[in-house]
């Protein structure tokens, strides 16, 4: 089957059939099911995101911003954009699973891609585990008589069971979650702008935007750092690329889309939030401590049932639909990895009924549930969750960058400077500044997670088990020594037995 080849010579499959075909050339036999069209991607990056993420956070993000929550998102949002458009050109580059793992470790060499998907692991492992618990936390304040821990072993099950039953059926309840957040949303953004218009809170205002007060590009990159939480999950979309039966173009595409939507979501309701906050110099002062900062302001508007309203709507969309898909993203660069033999080759199993990685999944949830149940133990716990999981995801963000200019431009010979060199060098930058302003804990925590990611793989050289990935040589090894023992991925070592 002939193909249309991008500027490094990799296939853009315009079909199912010929994604499959594209596939198997990087070493693979096709196993998960095709069945994802954009709108699901759209919807699964979506719900990832979760567009009422603020919700949870805003009062962490205003006190860092001194006040300027929308300039933070928006700053978030550029800073995501170019992450997508180049996670875009690498998705087109290599269309299966892995995310910068698989980009990484093909865009540059198997080694880095083993850091790196060690590194974005953090961010993938930890996410499931931080969800269920605000989720428990959350519906424990509103039923106290259930403990949290009852409350996460539900959300766990919950999602496991969906998730086990095929992506179809995560597809369909991210659609019906989808759609409650945006009622949800819609019914806070009308109230709290017709309360505004009514003389609440401080009324129509930019400070939100931009307050020369409390301004410093110090203060809003740090507050820039717990932002993108919100926004971390849309690179969820390239974990389904074997599993997207339209163009490989359309992974990147959905990305984008994804962000835009949820990037202008996100800073119209924070701005109408910030305008509504009752004691604003005591929020700037000390802090959320209660992590109530929105259903304040929801009060405001509406009285204490939109607060509950907005609450309740947080739990479920943290507890079930956010972790719901970060489950299955999870399960998949597990499965991505195992396949590779860089994890147990048992996690590269695939459902032979419903196509999915079983034991990944379990794995996950196994991993969430322990995870939540100790961080509920902790008073630092979510702290300490938020901002590894923000360490992990942009220092692998970093990595991506770095291999676009590899792939395409110092060893592809692009000269699309634009998508190629620019747009990588100054998302870099960007991400590059916030990660310097970060919490310093998370520094700390992040750097002795990647060095032990080093050590990790130095062991591997030592005990002859260095990363390499199907159809690749030198280094690499070839696709026969990668899938030799996958249980699930290699084309050469299927045709070999």
């Amino acid at each position: 089957m002939a193909h249309n080849l991008d500027a490094a010579g990799a296939a853009d499959p315009a079909t199912a059939g010929g994604a499959e075909a594209d596939l198997e050339r990087f070493g693979y036999r096709q196993e998960l099911k095709r069945s994802l069209t954009f709108t699901d991607l759209v919807v699964y990056g979506l719900i990832f995101m979760v567009p009422i993420a603020p919700f949870g956070i805003f009062g962490a993000v205003y006190n860092a911003s001194g006040g300027m929550v929308a300039l933070a998102y928006i700053i978030g949002m550029v800073a995501m954009m170019f992450t997508a458009l180049s996670y875009s050109q690498m998705a087109r580059a290599f269309p299966m699973a892995g995310s910068v793992y698989t980009y990484a470790g093909r865009g540059i060499a198997p080694p880095v891609g083993f850091l790196a998907g060690w590194v974005i692991f953090l961010d993938y492992v930890l996410v499931p585990g931080l969800l269920y618990l605000v989720a428990g936390i959350a519906m424990n304040s509103f039923v106290p008589g259930v403990p949290v821990a009852v409350w996460l072993v539900g959300f766990v099950i919950l999602n496991t069971v969906v998730n086990y039953f095929g992506i179809e059926m995560t597809a369909r309840v991210n659609r019906l979650m989808l759609i409650g957040e945006l009622i949800v949303l819609a019914i806070f953004l009308v109230i709290g702008v017709v309360a505004l218009a009514q003389g609440k809170g401080r009324g129509f205002s930019l400070e939100p935007f931009y307050n020369s007060g409390t301004f410093s590009m110090t203060v809003i990159l740090g507050a820039t750092s717990i932002a993108v939480l919100s926004f971390l999950g849309f690179d969820g979309i390239s974990m389904l690329a074997e599993e997207n039966r339209e163009s490989a173009r359309q992974i990147g595409r959905s990305m984008v889309s994804a962000l835009l939507v949820v990037g202008v979501l996100f800073v119209v309701q924070t701005w109408v939030a910030s305008l509504l906050v009752p004691n604003a110099d005591v929020l700037l002062a000390e802090g959320d401590l209660e992590g109530t900062a929105f259903y304040d302001s929801a009060e405001v508007a509406g009285g204490a049932w939109l607060s509950t309203l907005t609450a309740i709507a947080t739990a479920i969309a943290w507890g079930f639909a956010n972790s719901l898909v970060a489950q299955a993203a999870t399960s998949r660069l597990i499965f991505a990895m195992a396949r590779d033999r860089q994890l147990p080759s048992l996690f590269a199993k695939v459902h032979d009924r419903f196509r999915v990685p079983t034991n990944a999944t379990f794995l996950v949830a196994a991993i969430s549930l322990g995870l939540g149940l100790y961080m509920a133990s902790r008073d630092d716990g979510l702290t300490l969750l938020t901002t590894l999981i923000n360490f992990g995801a942009m220092t692998a963000f970093l990595v991506l960058h770095v291999s676009v200019v590899w792939h395409y431009v110092i060893r592809g010979g692009s000269r699309n400077w634009l998508l190629h060199l620019v747009v990588p060098v100054v998302g870099f930058a960007i991400l590059a500044l916030v990660i310097w302003n970060a919490n310093v804990a998370a520094q700390r925590l992040g750097f002795v997670w990647l060095a032990t990611g080093v050590l990790v793989l130095i062991i591997l050289y030592a005990v002859g088990r260095r990363p390499r990935l199907a159809g690749l040589g030198g280094d690499a090894g070839d696709a026969g020594d990668a899938g030799g023992d996958t249980g699930g991925g290699s084309v050469a070592s299927r045709e070999s037995t």
